[in-house]
């Protein structure tokens, strides 16, 4: 979604303000300086201080604050400190203004507020504890695993505040909200699946973030609706049906100067949903640095090179079998040295990706055939190694 000209924070922001917030990860709240404000990004440079407590009124109840610096882990006794999108969430809030505690600017960036994280962690690590705790809060599932899981009675599991589940297929909401009715941040990513009864999450009145990705059967009569979920602070959809899409930047656009952050990107018809299931490369349509015309060739070259790998898997002639494994991966990879050197699109997650498609294929063909094909993965990858230029 493009960036609105906007020349300042939609809540009001400015560096020297300390922001604090209640931490899930300490029990407590926390807080943080804002340092500076890029307009361009739309971003802040925000550095945690290292304190916890009650809820502060103003900056004196901090007492002597000081920059967290981290040595947990790999870290190394930097600053924790890096550039966040600068809507302050509603659950902020700005305690005060101090003196400027660090003034060079962040080199970090990351994606959502997340009070009190990082302090938690090095708190720990200071204790000489070394192992992440999994909190009962907490809970990660697949699509597979959460659908054996709702298909069990059982009560409702309450403690779950945060919740994710990916690679789904097909997600009944009204079953999950049943499961997992206290959710505060809810994460879903499909496969372009199918989330059914999604208008139900409006019953998770504690809601406070939500994430949707590659899910489909939504309609705009299950939006969520600010009156319903009031506490929402961040909206991030990715590759959705296009009338739910519309409907939900309607009604949480106008909650953005309240403090919730609205992403909603990859709007999609029915009809590329259909057309774009089987095809892996899906995500690269719209990418920034991939033209129309390079994406249709990529697609294009997909369906050739899986078509020439499952005719040659299904009748296999084992004196050439490696040999013919690794012709094609030396086409596929000519192929898109072609494509690559004209516009230069190939970076390290495309490639990745490239690599990712051929290694499908072999385990589509694994499914009818059996397992027992590594060796023509390895062939594929070898015949791409020696001539990819990307």
């Amino acid at each position: 979604m493009p960036r609105d000209k906007q020349t300042a924070p939609p809540r009001p922001l400015a560096p020297g303000d300390v922001v604090a917030a209640h931490s899930p990860d300490l029990g407590e709240w926390t807080a943080a300086q804002i340092t500076g404000l890029d307009v361009p990004s739309q971003t802040a440079s925000v550095l945690e201080l290292d304190w916890s407590g009650p809820e502060p009124t103003s900056v004196d109840d901090l007492g002597d604050v000081a920059p967290l610096r981290l040595t947990h882990h790999a870290w190394n006794g930097t600053l924790s400190f890096c550039n966040q999108e600068w809507i302050l969430p509603r659950s902020h809030k700005v305690v005060g203004a101090l003196p400027l505690l660090h003034a060079a600017p962040a080199t970090h960036w990351a994606s959502g507020w997340h009070p009190g994280a990082q302090l938690a962690r090095q708190r720990r690590w200071d204790s000489g504890l070394r192992d992440e705790p999994a909190p009962a809060w907490k809970a990660e599932y697949t699509g597979a695993a959460v659908d054996a899981l709702l298909g069990r009675p059982a009560a409702p599991r309450a403690e779950v505040a945060q919740l994710t589940i990916r690679d789904i297929d097909s997600l009944d909401c009204a079953r999950l909200v049943d499961r997992f009715p206290a959710v505060t941040r809810l994460h879903l990513h499909g496969r372009l699946g199918l989330l059914s009864a999604a208008g139900e999450l409006n019953r998770l009145s504690r809601l406070r973030g939500i994430g949707i990705a590659d899910l489909f059967g939504m309609t705009a009569e299950d939006v969520l609706r600010p009156s319903r979920v009031p506490e929402v602070e961040s909206v991030d959809l990715y590759g959705i049906p296009a009338a739910y899409a519309s409907a939900m930047r309607r009604a949480w656009r106008p909650e953005i100067p309240a403090g919730t952050y609205v992403s909603v990107r990859r709007a999609r018809r029915r009809e590329w949903v259909e057309a774009n299931r089987d095809n892996p490369l899906r995500d690269w349509n719209g990418r920034e640095q991939i033209s129309p015309a390079v994406y249709k060739r990529a697609v294009a070259q997909y369906r050739t090179t899986r078509a020439a790998i499952l005719q040659a898997l299904a009748e296999p002639a084992e004196a050439e079998g490696a040999a013919r494994m690794e012709e094609l991966g030396r086409a596929y990879g000519e192929a898109f040295n072609e494509l690559d050197h004209r516009t230069g699109f190939i970076e390290t997650v495309e490639r990745e990706e490239l690599f990712d498609v051929l290694g499908q294929i072999v385990t589509e063909a694994e499914a009818v055939l059996g397992p027992g094909l590594q060796d023509a993965r390895d062939g594929l990858f070898a015949g791409v190694d020696s001539v990819r230029d990307w």
